[in-house]
Parts: structure tokens; C-alpha cells; sequence
């Protein structure tokens, strides 16, 4: 294969917001520009997905309710749509973020094919599907099968390769390549969003943004916002990728009814990212962090629980603060930030730094077009 020649890329992704999507998202349109042909194949297309983009393309997967079938299957769909896409879009791989449903279905996909035509299959790890599902007896052999059947495995940290070979016993390679965010402009500038959600010239914002699962610890965060003294200092903004409503009685009780704002289903989260002034993410375990990378990238820094991936994110007292799953902990911590501006800046820039130098799509994509290429020169 000629080292300049533009390859044929399918992606295939959960469509919903979460970190695993916005990247996959992401990485597709970084590529479509670098002259590559991207196909998204899924249920719905990706949320993140520019429409008319050229060299992007977006195939559905049609998911039948047979009556025969207690629950709809989308395993099998998906399979008959990477090969039918495969064949007729001349793919040369198949990149798959998430292992079960999606890299089981690219592997059954390549067997319905003649292995001349099959394409090579990536596999790229973000979490669940080896910190929740690995663990899961009726998952885990699936995984291991999808993860040693794929032509090369990627995790987004160092933290989720290690787990991956402790929790499922793989011993092949698995390449860490990270995440990265590249933001657009924001359409509403920074005194339009702070006028917008309430908050005064004397209060930080302070920013939340996660699909709420339980993982983020939404209980964590809410308890040590109500600890931040003093309380008229802040405005805790959450964007929420999901209903909020199981959270509204919580906020209610711990009295934070005029210090916490909700907005769900944002998409254009440059907007408020660059009005806020320091993130905060209490989560149990995390593999990256997208959330808090976004973040980094307009100079905010964070106040991040120390799990998970997190650590390879954020240098801990120089581009934000790592703290212990306490919410005084927490609380101290984000006071400490707010007290201090210009720390709070210094940090915030360090952050910037750090996030445009090792996390952006210059820094991280090519990584991704290599490993394309050596699987397919491979096969």
C-alpha cells in the first residue's frame, strides 16, 4: 500500500452523547479533512456529526422487532451493514470504538467476507467495556474473544491498557493512544453565557459536564458543592447529556436550589466552556476524561477526583488539582480556586498548554492514521 494513498475508514460508534462518541465523531471529521473516505456506520447518526461535510458519509442500521426475538438484536444488523458497506465502499478498515456490540460485529462481519476483501479491524478501548462489562460473566469471554481477534487493539490511557490485561488476561499488545479535542469557535461569547445562566460578575462558574451515570457521582458532587464557602461565591453549571430529573430532589435538600443550573443535551458545549472558570468532576472511575480535556483546551482549570486516567490528563498541581473522593476534600479544593484568581489563571494556562501540546487532533490523529496503515501494509 502506497504510504500517501487516502484509505477507506468505517467508524462505527455509540451515536449518544458520551465521551466515546465525541471522539470517534471527532476523529472521522479530522480525517475526512486529511483527504481519507470516513463511513459512520450506526443506529442514528453520530450527534456530533457535521451534515454536507465532504468525504463523510453516514450508513444506518435498520433494527428489526421480530415478534420471534424477546428483545430487538442489533449485533446482527450491525454485521450485515459493515459487510454490505465493506463491499461496497472497498474499506480498508474497519475502527470500532467500544468491544461488545461493535468489534464482535466487525469480526463476524470480515467472516462473511473473502479474506482478500476483509477489512483490518481497530478496535479502540474507553472504558466500560473492560471496567464494567470484563467483569461481567456473560460479557467477558466475548470481549476476550473480540479483543484477540482484532487486528490491533487501542485504549484512550495507560490506566484502562493495564486494566484491560488485569481484568480480561489479554496478552497482546494494546497501543495507548489518547483523546483529543480540537473546539470549535463559540457562537455566544463569554458575557452573553454568563448573562444567560445567572451568574454576577462576583461568582465563578463552575462547570459539570457528563452523561450522569453513576460513575460521575452526582451525589458526590452535589454534597460538595453544598460545602463550598461562601455559598454566594459560585454558580455550579451542569450540562447534562441525560435527564437530570433523579438529581432535582438532591439539589432541593442540600439547598442548592439558586446555586446550581441545569442545561441537558448541549451540543455546542464551546459556548459554555469558555465562560466558565474552573470544571469539577467527582467521578469513581474514569479511563480519560474528555470532559475535563474540553475544558483544559479554553484555559479552565479543574478540580478532579485522582481515578482512573485522570492522573495521565492533568499534572497534579500544576494544570489543575487532584483531589481524594471526599466532598470536603472537593469542596476545599474548589475554594481554593476560587480565592485565588490568579492561581486559578496560572493554572488555567499551564492547562491550555498542556491540553493544545500532547491532546490535540494534530498531536493524536496521525498516531491513528500509522497504526491504519500498518495494519492494513499487515494483512
Amino acid at each position: 500500500m502506497i504510504a500517501t494513498k487516502p484509505l477507506h475508514i468505517g467508524i462505527t460508534c455509540y451515536p449518544t452523547v458520551g465521551g466515546s462518541g465525541i471522539l470517534a465523531s471527532a476523529l472521522g471529521e479530522e480525517l475526512a479533512r486529511r483527504g481519507h473516505e470516513v463511513h459512520f456506520i450506526s443506529y442514528e447518526r453520530p450527534f456530533r456529526m457535521p451534515a454536507g461535510a465532504p468525504r463523510l458519509h453516514f450508513h444506518p442500521v435498520v433494527i428489526n422487532d421480530y415478534e420471534l426475538f424477546k428483545y430487538p438484536d442489533y449485533t446482527l444488523p450491525l454485521s450485515v451493514k459493515m459487510a454490505e458497506v465493506s463491499r461496497d465502499c472497498g474499506l480498508d478498515v474497519l475502527h470500532v470504538h467500544y468491544a461488545v456490540p461493535h468489534a464482535t460485529a466487525a469480526i463476524l462481519a470480515g467472516s462473511m467476507m473473502a479474506e482478500e476483501n476483509r477489512p483490518r479491524v481497530v478496535t479502540t478501548l474507553h472504558g466500560t467495556d473492560t471496567t464494567l462489562l470484563g467483569r461481567d460473566p456473560g460479557y467477558g469471554p466475548a470481549i476476550r474473544h473480540a479483543l484477540m481477534r482484532s487486528d490491533a487493539v487501542t485504549a484512550v490511557s495507560a490506566w484502562l491498557r493495564d486494566e484491560t490485561r488485569r481484568l480480561l488476561g489479554i496478552v497482546r499488545p494494546i497501543e495507548v493512544i489518547h483523546n483529543f479535542f480540537d473546539p470549535r469557535a463559540p457562537r455566544r461569547s463569554r458575557a452573553e453565557m454568563r448573562a444567560e445562566l445567572g451568574i454576577d460578575a462576583d461568582e465563578a462558574m463552575v462547570l459539570h459536564l457528563s452523561n450522569l451515570r453513576p460513575v460521575k457521582r452526582i451525589g458526590l458532587l452535589l454534597a460538595a458543592a453544598a460545602r463550598i464557602q461562601p455559598r454566594e461565591s459560585f454558580k455550579l453549571v451542569i450540562l447534562a447529556g441525560t435527564d437530570f430529573a433523579p438529581f432535582v430532589d438532591d439539589v432541593r435538600r442540600l439547598g442548592l436550589t439558586d446555586r446550581v443550573v441545569v442545561r441537558e443535551k448541549v451540543t455546542d458545549v464551546e459556548d459554555y466552556l469558555q465562560a466558565a472558570d474552573l470544571g469539577l468532576f467527582t467521578s469513581e472511575s474514569e479511563s480519560f476524561c474528555l470532559s475535563l480535556l474540553e475544558a483544559m483546551c479554553f484555559g479552565c482549570p479543574s478540580v478532579s477526583t485522582a481515578v482512573g486516567g485522570i492522573p495521565e490528563v492533568v499534572t497534579a498541581g500544576e494544570s489543575g488539582l487532584l483531589v481524594a473522593a471526599d466532598a470536603d476534600a472537593i469542596a476545599r479544593g474548589v475554594e481554593s480556586l476560587i480565592a485565588d484568581p490568579v492561581r486559578r489563571a496560572a493554572l488555567g494556562q499551564a492547562a491550555r498548554r498542556r491540553a493544545v501540546g500532547k491532546f490535540s487532533a494534530a498531536a493524536i490523529v496521525p498516531h491513528y492514521e500509522e497504526l491504519y496503515r500498518r495494519v492494513c501494509v499487515g494483512s
